[in-house]
């Protein structure tokens, strides 16, 4: 437990400190980029395809490639979803936050290298490892976003959280790089052309890239001051009562509980996205796999740009005008991608993605964290968003699996993912046309 004596008061806006903060978005990103976005989906794509055939058996049951993946993303993230509130009660208990947040990295950059001895006879080692990284990074996630308000002024928050996403956006894009290099030309490092060692050293960088760079945060981020006293026999289940009273206090809130609505189908739609369009440009569009590396790299790359602009539009005509506008760009995204038939116009949507995609998520997460009530109890609302995020992550990727399998074919997937931003944007028309105060995104 947390003694007296460590506690200290936390200074909003200390430099180092929000340094320290950004600094895990620029860590744990390479998940996002390398593993969850770029070179694994390729890679399993490339292990899981037999003599032309996309079926393979998960122990001893056979499914389609892309469905399994996409059901590995839904089962992680409900796992992190359901065991979220335990450990949040938990951390509230012994008062250490940031130790949970380490525990999670080291299981998520861990796995992350584990993914290197994934072949063709080790199916199940390689999902079962590529579900575990997915709960590291998301546990993660979890403590992590519920600093924001505590180490930051509501008016720094948006800048704040946007340059987080940025420098996320960044690392991503350098360490994709140097893997990009060692994939296209394999005899620089001393590699055979035909070999699968550049992509499974590249999983192997990954873990070292974000659990070498993380260690910044944990050494600058403060001991969180706001512990509770609670009877031991109540650890287990506080957070999960927790999450109930933010349920209540939601349900009073007609701006909260429109905007959470609003939030959990634009990230059912934005993270399904963001986990399947590498496998879509692969399987359904047909794009050349190193082509399709270099167009999740666009996507990074103008994302930290969409990142800033929307940050700044945000500032100029508010948070939820600027979320309205994001969700309808990512409907008209969607609409064109069902009609893709080339490495081209795939292309084109993958610069059209990355100019909405950081600056949806960076909106969202500040946008959320501006409507909070006074309270000292961050990490219970944190852990309410991060529950609703993952959930929508499940029921995206889930329905994405389902819909494929049904149908035998990705594109009818991307027009369930046209009609959960479609909702979105429904929800976030109806809390625009009820908010009456001027100045909502300051």
């Amino acid at each position: 437990m947390l003694k007296r004596k460590d506690v200290q008061a936390i200074k909003k806006g200390d430099r180092k400190v929000v340094n320290g903060w950004v600094m895990y978005d620029w860590a744990n990103s390479v998940y996002q980029l390398t593993i969850a976005s770029a070179i694994f989906p390729v890679y399993y794509n490339s292990v899981t395809r037999t003599d032309g055939g996309f079926v393979v058996s998960f122990f001893g049951a056979p499914v389609i490639n892309t469905v399994l993946y996409s059901w590995a993303i839904a089962a992680a993230y409900l796992v992190v979803a359901l065991g979220s509130p335990l450990l949040s009660s938990m951390a509230d208990y012994t008062g250490r936050r940031k130790g949970f947040m380490r525990a999670f990295t080291i299981i998520g950059a861990v796995s992350c290298g584990a993914l290197f001895f994934f072949n063709k006879n080790t199916i199940e080692l390689g999902v079962i490892a590529f579900a575990l990284g997915t709960v590291g990074y998301g546990g993660s996630i979890v403590f992590y976003n519920s600093f924001l308000p505590v180490i930051a002024e509501p008016g720094d928050q948006d800048r704040i959280s946007a340059r987080g996403y940025s420098m996320g956006y960044l690392g991503g894009v350098v360490l994709l790089l140097f893997n990009l290099v060692m994939i296209i030309k394999p005899g620089w490092f001393g590699i055979s052309a035909d070999s699968s060692l550049p992509a499974r050293i590249s999983f192997i960088t990954v873990f070292l890239w974000w659990i070498g760079f993380s260690q910044i945060t944990f050494s600058r981020l403060p001991k969180y001051t706001f512990r509770k006293r609670m009877h031991r026999a109540k650890v287990f289940t506080n957070g999960y009562r927790e999450l109930r009273m933010v349920f209540k206090q939601v349900r009073k809130s007609f701006k909260l509980s429109v905007y959470l609505i609003g939030f959990f189908f634009m990230m059912m739609g934005l993270l399904t996205t963001m986990f399947m369009a590498a496998t879509f440009g692969e399987k359904e569009v047909g794009v050349p796999e190193d082509m399709l590396i270099l167009t999740i790299l666009l996507i990074q790359l103008v994302g930290m740009f969409g990142a800033w602009l929307f940050s700044r539009l945000s500032g100029k005509i508010g948070n939820l005008k600027a979320l309205v506008i994001s969700v309808v760009a990512w409907i008209l995204i969607c609409i064109y991608a069902y009609t893709i038939t080339n490495t081209a116009g795939f292309m084109i949507a993958a610069f059209f993605i990355g100019i909405v995609m950081g600056g949806s998520q960076s909106l969202a997460r500040s946008t959320y964290s501006k409507m909070l009530p006074e309270t000292t109890d961050h990490t219970s609302f944190f852990s309410f968003y991060d529950v609703m995020e993952k959930l929508a992550t499940v029921a995206g990727t889930f329905s994405f699996g389902i819909i494929e399998a049904i149908t035998g074919s990705m594109r009818f997937s991307v027009l369930a993912i046209t009609s959960f931003f479609v909702i979105s944007l429904v929800f976030l028309l109806l809390l625009l046309r009820r908010e009456v105060k001027p100045g909502f995104a300051s």
